[in-house]
């Protein structure tokens, strides 16, 4: 019985549900017993894994908006009135955020404020997941893992943006859900996720598979990036622990909390990307010139605390990661199998491993 079948028959709200990460979450939610509602825009990219997957067919109900739109959000949390929201619907990209500042804070900022407005506004609402970033982290590219209680910060507007959102989380618990109040807030921290279903630009997985199936060499801007690697069931696991906990003890668990791979066990890029060649059965990996846009070099994330208050801990090696992620992909241009079906199989796979209950 995983997550203390908290999920089963609860009503839960993803924002973001057709993102990557969301239709891994929604799914999995899914399967879990609960009643999905999807608030999310559908991604700007070749292919979309919510199609891939026929999400809509899985939701239970689903509002193709912008949290941008005050009126369709508020309308949507009012006819839907979940238990529990998990907000992943945001800007994502670091180099788009060079190009588009403005987008990028008015979607992970105000866009961030105006969710937990609506949550405020609906009595349903009992606990609350605000899923930022890694990144969120002021990083002076030193060896040790952020720890939840070191500064915000940012170079760029993407990893700028998701340390407002964080500060704005702690503010908007202070100012609005002290004193007992039913909706517990609390923030996840996680970054550079894998899985099959990603199509995002300048992502370093999805580079390579677009690269390789038509035959074309990868060209990769930082090969000596470090980076904290994982499947994207793994912070979704911790996503889940931490909205069973809000669930169950509210305010208790009303904080930050990392979810990433052990300190030691982060991938140089060059790595993960020969790796992904080997395993799509060939693929030739180049070294591009430097980029011009700042980009951290060594990114690691302390999960202690995840260890010790959630008892979550990672579950796949990076090699488990990929041969995972691969077999998505290849499965899904094979086009012999039901992908619903693929991922749900992965979703199942990945939990009888994880020692969560």
């Amino acid at each position: 019985m995983k997550f203390n079948d908290i999920y089963r028959g609860k009503k839960v709200l993803v924002t973001g549900a057709c993102g990557f990460k969301g239709t891994w979450l929604s799914l999995w939610l899914k399967q879990l017993g609960a009643r999905v509602a999807g608030y999310s825009l559908l991604p700007e990219t070749e292919e979309r894994m919510a199609d891939v997957v026929r999400l809509h067919e899985v939701l239970d109900s689903l509002c193709i908006a912008d949290i941008r739109d005050e009126g369709k959000l508020r309308t949507f949390f009012t006819a839907e009135q979940p238990e529990i929201v998990f907000h992943l619907a945001a800007q994502p990209l670091v180099r788009l955020s060079y190009r588009e500042p403005l987008l990028t804070y008015e979607t992970n900022v105000i866009g961030t404020l105006k969710v937990l407005e609506a949550a405020r506004a609906t009595d349903s609402v009992r606990a609350f997941v605000n899923v930022t970033t890694d990144k969120c982290y002021e990083n002076v590219e030193k060896e040790a893992g952020y720890r939840e209680d070191e500064p915000m910060g940012g170079w760029d507007m993407y990893s700028s943006s998701k340390g407002c959102s964080e500060l704005l989380t702690a503010s908007y618990r202070r100012s609005f859900l002290q004193g007992g109040h039913p909706f517990a807030l609390a923030s996840a921290r996680a970054g550079n996720v894998i899985g099959g279903g990603d199509w995002s630009v300048d992502r370093l997985i999805p580079d390579c598979i677009r690269a390789f199936r038509k035959g074309e060499e990868v060209r990769i801007r930082n090969p000596y990036a470090v980076r904290p690697w994982q499947h994207v069931l793994e912070p979704l696991s911790g996503y889940l622990r931490l909205g069973q906990k809000l669930l169950e003890e509210g305010e208790a668990y009303a904080e930050g909390f990392n979810f990433g791979p052990e300190v030691g066990r982060v991938v140089r890029v060059s790595e993960v990307a020969e790796k992904v060649a080997e395993l799509w059965g060939g693929g030739k990996v180049v070294t591009d010139s430097p980029a011009e846009l700042h980009e951290a070099t060594l990114l690691q994330l302390d999960p202690t605390k995840a260890a010790q208050r959630l008892g979550w801990h990672p579950t796949l090696s990076i090699d488990e990661a990929l041969h995972a992620t691969i077999a998505w992909y290849a499965c899904h241009y094979r086009g012999d199998e039901d992908m619903l079906a693929f991922t749900r199989g992965q979703i199942n796979d990945f939990s009888g491993k994880t020692h969560l209950s």
